[in-house]
């Protein structure tokens, strides 16, 4: 069964794999989700960890094989508050 974009904003999006869609601000960015705050997400990219803002970007999430894009303004929230108001 397919994932749906709601669903998986409802879910824990640290230790998914993301990429960064292109955005001349950050570049070309695709990794592991470590850490989430409000406004942020920390992106292991090899062997280093990049901060990159939710409000300006697009992420393409994997979820179980599936693959799921979403605006970061659609998810900024707090990583607690996000399931709460995600509806």
């Amino acid at each position: 069964m397919k994932v749906s974009k709601r669903d998986l904003m409802r879910f824990e999006l640290i230790g998914l794999e993301v990429e960064v869609m292109p955005n001349p601000g950050c570049g070309n960015i695709h990794g592991l989700v470590v850490d989430e705050t409000k406004n942020t997400f920390l992106v292991r990219k090899g062997d280093r960890e990049v901060t990159v803002p939710k409000s300006t970007n697009e992420f393409l999430f994997t979820y179980q094989g599936d693959k799921v894009q979403i605006h970061g303004s659609e998810i900024q929230h707090r990583p607690e508050d996000r399931i709460k108001k995600i509806r």
